[in-house]
Parts: structure tokens; C-alpha cells; sequence
């Protein structure tokens, strides 16, 4: 795989670490998460890594991090600014022990500003990045994303490419960086076609959120109710699409995609032919041909799709559906981790450790170990 050979120390913390681990593993790193726990019954991404649970306010859990670090090539940290440095493991002591280290710090408002040090969530964020005024129903409230477009796709991933960056760039200088994932940052640079498009027509005069071709303001692109309570999505933007759609639904010849007298018709038009056919009625009906019509797969049934299945893109870790790696890599794919570690031996074995030093450390409450080791 092609991190294979990298080794990570993932300090745990809300899903975006956790997230941006679960990348860096799948695809071939060796992850060790630094915990409080050995048990974390919140971090639901902990498959594949080993965990180490140190005690990091006692000066020897913070020797124990030193060591290590000393030794691995990337350590993911979620905190915010200032808290490693109290705990004497920010990159200015780490990367000076370690000049080929990565220290990447994932957080929401990044290293500075006015906001760095203050609590937030990805809603909090989304809505700072400029993002969250573009989501939504014309004349309602913005719309909330879940926690995907700050914590994860701008926070998690953005921080894992980093981290391929800084790698990649050390093959050249044989020299570590710091890496700033902030989620703000992240959130709308991922968004940047979003900013950088408002020239073009799609979105309209008024630029109003939700009155504009791709946001719900166009009847041909929108999701639409079926008979049996389940979704259709009508991606219809081209027009030979969009004369597919009417004949299928067998709309009026005169109906047109653009206009503002259409919208509202249109809308109306479509609920109500949606409405008379069950979702794989009209998956069926749709399906040997190029409308840009498919049905909202319900996500406790994804993997029953038949595209989903053919392609095995989803596989049962535990009891929970889990996506496969991505993106597919031809030679050296990532695959999905779906054994639970508690495994600290190896870890263990890389601090050198005297068993007598090992007890007391268990007795100190610096360490916690799952089962006493053969001492």
C-alpha cells in the first residue's frame, strides 16, 4: 500500500482525527492512537490502529509521547493551540528531537486569529468559512450539512493530503513540517468552485441562497417524494435529459426547463407524477436510459444497490457499514481495517521499557494497560 511504512501517532479526539487516521491506515500507515482510555466507546474509527493509553499531565506519559515521536514520521493532533505546548509536545520540541517529523494540528479555527482558541462544532465553522450562506431554501434558515463539510471532508481529508504533501516534500528536503489543517480553511477551499463561479449564470442576479440552479432552485434539479415514501433525484441540467424526463413522466410538451413562469408548475408537475409510482417503479423506468434520474438509496440499504454491490464498495466492520477505501489506486489500493487492536506490544517494545519500569508505570498511573504484561 503506499503508506506503507509510514507510522503515525494520532492523539485522539472528536471524529475529524480519528477520520483523518482511518485515511492514513487504510491506505497502508501504521497508526498508534494516544488515548486516556483503552476504550474509547465514542471513537467508532479506532479499527486497524494500536492504542496506547498514557496519562499525559504526568511527566513520564509526556517522556513516553517524546519517545515515540522521536521515532514515527507524523503525529495528528486535535486540540487547540497551545495545549501540546503545556504538555511540553508541541512541534517545537518534538520537531527539534525529530527534524523529519510531520505534526499536523487539526482544529477548527487553525494555529491563529481571534477565534483559534475558542470552542466551536462544524456548524460553527461552516458558518464562519462562508459556506453555510450558501445552503439552504430560498427564505428559510441555512441549512445545517451534518458535521461532513467542516469536521470530516474540509477538516479530515484536507489534513490527510497535507500530510501526503508534507510527505512527498520531504523525500526532496529530508525535512518535517508543520501542517495547519484548519477547518474553516478546509471547508471553503473545498468550496472553492462555489466562490469562484459567481460570475456564471447558474446562479442568477439576486445570488440569493436557493433560488439558483444547483441549490433547489430549479424544478429539473431537486429530489422528489415517490408513492411509497422513499426519493428520486432529477439531476435533469441538459436538455436532451430533461426531454427524456418528460417523456417518461409524460409532461406537457410545452413545459420548459428555464423561466421563472416554469419553476413553479414545473415543481408541481413532477411532485405530483413522483407521486404515482413506488421509488423502484420509477428506478425501473429510468434505468436503460440518460435522465440523470436515480433513486436516494437509503443508507442502511446501500449495500443491496446493485452498482454498490458489483463494485463492493461497502463491507460490514462489526455491525456497522463501512465504505471502502478511496480512491481506488490501480496497483496498491487501500483496504478497509476491520480488526479492533488493543495491541500496545508493539508500541511497548519500541520504548524499551525494563519490566520493572513497565510496573511502575501501570502502578503510577501513567500507563493502562489491558492485561498485566509478563513481567
Amino acid at each position: 500500500m503506499p503508506l506503507k511504512g509510514v507510522k503515525v501517532l494520532e492523539f485522539v479526539g472528536l471524529a475529524p482525527g480519528p477520520l483523518c487516521g482511518k485515511i492514513l491506515g487504510d491506505f497502508g500507515a501504521s497508526v498508534t492512537r494516544i488515548d486516556k482510555m483503552l476504550e474509547n466507546p465514542l471513537d467508532v474509527l479506532h479499527h486497524g490502529k494500536s492504542t496506547l493509553a498514557v496519562n499525559l499531565k504526568k511527566t513520564e506519559g509526556q517522556r513516553i509521547v517524546r519517545q515515540l515521536a522521536s521515532k514515527y514520521d507524523v503525529i495528528v493532533e486535535p486540540f487547540r493551540p497551545g495545549v501540546m505546548e503545556k504538555l511540553n509536545l508541541g512541534p517545537g520540541e518534538l520537531c527539534a528531537e525529530n527534524p523529519r517529523l510531520i505534526y499536523a494540528r487539526l482544529t477548527g479555527f487553525g494555529q491563529e486569529g481571534r477565534l483559534a482558541a475558542r470552542a466551536g462544532h462544524d456548524l460553527n465553522y461552516v458558518a464562519v468559512s462562508g459556506v453555510l450562506s450558501m445552503l439552504g431554501r430560498q427564505d428559510q434558515n441555512p441549512t445545517a450539512p451534518i458535521n461532513l463539510l467542516a469536521d470530516f471532508a474540509g477538516g479530515s481529508v484536507m489534513c490527510a493530503l497535507g500530510i501526503c504533501l508534507a510527505l512527498l516534500e520531504r523525500h526532496r528536503s529530508g525535512r518535517g513540517q508543520v501542517v495547519d489543517a484548519a477547518m474553516v480553511d478546509g471547508a471553503a477551499y473545498v468550496a472553492s468552485w462555489l466562490f469562484m463561479s459567481r460570475h456564471l449564470s447558474i446562479w442568477g442576479e439576486s445570488q440569493q441562497r436557493g433560488a439558483n440552479l444547483l441549490d433547489g432552485g430549479a424544478y429539473f434539479y431537486d429530489t422528489y417524494k415517490t408513492k411509497d415514501g422513499l426519493y428520486m433525484s432529477v439531476a435533469a441540467l441538459e436538455p436532451q435529459f430533461f426531454g427524456i424526463i418528460k417523456e417518461r413522466l409524460q409532461l406537457p410538451e410545452e413545459l420548459s426547463q428555464y423561466g421563472a413562469e416554469n419553476q413553479v408548475l414545473g415543481k408541481q408537475l413532477l411532485t405530483d407524477a413522483f407521486l404515482t409510482k413506488t421509488q423502484a417503479e420509477w428506478s425501473a423506468i429510468f434505468e436503460d436510459v440518460d435522465a440523470c434520474v436515480y433513486p436516494v438509496v437509503d443508507w442502511q440499504k446501500v449495500q443491496e444497490h446493485d452498482h454498490n454491490a458489483t463494485r463492493k464498495s461497502f463491507e460490514l466492520v462489526g455491525n456497522s457499514i463501512a465504505p471502502r477505501p478511496a480512491p481506488r489506486l490501480s496497483r496498491t489500493p487501500g483496504q478497509l481495517r476491520k480488526n479492533a487492536q488493543n495491541d500496545h506490544t508493539s508500541v511497548l517494545d519500541e520504548l524499551n521499557l525494563k519490566p520493572e519500569e513497565l510496573r511502575q508505570m501501570q502502578e503510577d498511573g501513567v500507563l493502562t494497560l489491558s492485561t498485566k504484561p509478563k513481567l
